[in-house]
């Protein structure tokens, strides 16, 4: 691969991926909620766990959240940034068939590709249902005067596979799976590019992770706050609140720890009043 294509896909991926991705992660943090977060993570796991500090738990759900949110944005820009190298190159067109990602024809092979972002993808049914979908995507395609060889790819941006070719007695479904090393290179025919890529990712992540950070951990503490507001008893972790909030078949009011106590300061009162 040429340098000036190197320094096109550097700019790329700084400003289609690396930019974007740390744009939507600081947006979702900011969005955060303690009540809202709280409701999508399982009480019992982190009870499990032992987890008896606010800010551990706190920390504990945030980045379970995160995690699982940024892998699949994170994927999807890089699955923009596979297109725009096979567009760059062979004219690749972003697919709309089902199960297909993207389209590109070379050396007289026509490629469909549905591109996933890792090894965790696809149970029995997933599978089945693609290699369904890449037989009537051929059917579709020689409709519309495909003549060459459709080849169908199931492309993952990491990991390895070493059997590519997923045989079937059905030819049209028949496929390659290439993964991390394989599948770059499938697509841009340069087999250090998958080293290559991290170069640019490495240099622009430094400069917006220290932002990043700040901006996390000033969410953390506030988040942290406002659960020893409404989820802590006597200075420790209220669970069957927790789990009553995230699990109670009604609706659950929270009220703050100094409303409760005030609360029972005048009930107290009260009975006192009537002794």
């Amino acid at each position: 691969m040429s340098e000036s294509n190197h320094q096109i896909y550097s700019k790329y991926l700084i400003e289609n991926v690396l930019n974007p991705f740390y744009d939507k992660r600081f947006e979702k943090l900011r969005q955060l909620q303690i009540r809202d977060i709280i409701k999508r993570k399982n009480p019992y796991l982190f009870k499990a766990k032992n987890i008896e500090l606010a800010g551990e738990f706190v920390k504990s759900i945030v980045d379970a959240f995160l995690s699982s949110q940024e892998e699949t944005i994170f994927g999807n820009l890089l699955e923009g940034f596979a297109i725009y190298i096979s567009e760059t190159l062979y004219g690749g067109v972003k697919s709309t068939l089902n199960s297909v990602d993207l389209e590109f024809e070379r050396e007289g092979i026509y490629y469909i590709v549905g591109i996933k972002s890792g090894i965790n993808w696809g149970n029995s049914d997933q599978i089945n249902r693609m290699k369904d979908n890449f037989k009537k995507a051929r059917m579709i395609l020689r409709k519309r005067g495909i003549t060459q060889e459709i080849v169908a790819v199931n492309g993952w941006m990491y990991g390895k596979d070493k059997n590519p070719l997923k045989d079937n007695q059905d030819p049209d479904k028949v496929y390659f799976k290439y993964a991390g090393q394989d599948f770059w290179n499938f697509i841009s025919e340069d087999d250090n590019f998958y080293q290559e890529m991290i170069v640019p990712i490495d240099i622009e992540a430094k400069k917006k992770d220290e932002i990043f950070k700040a901006t996390y951990s000033a969410k953390i503490n506030e988040m942290t706050q406002e659960f020893m507001r409404y989820f802590m008893t006597n200075n420790q972790i209220d669970w069957i609140k927790l789990v009553d909030y995230v699990s109670k078949r009604e609706d659950v009011k929270l009220e703050s720890v100094e409303a409760q106590l005030s609360l029972d300061l005048e009930l107290e009162e009260s009975s006192d009043l009537e002794e």
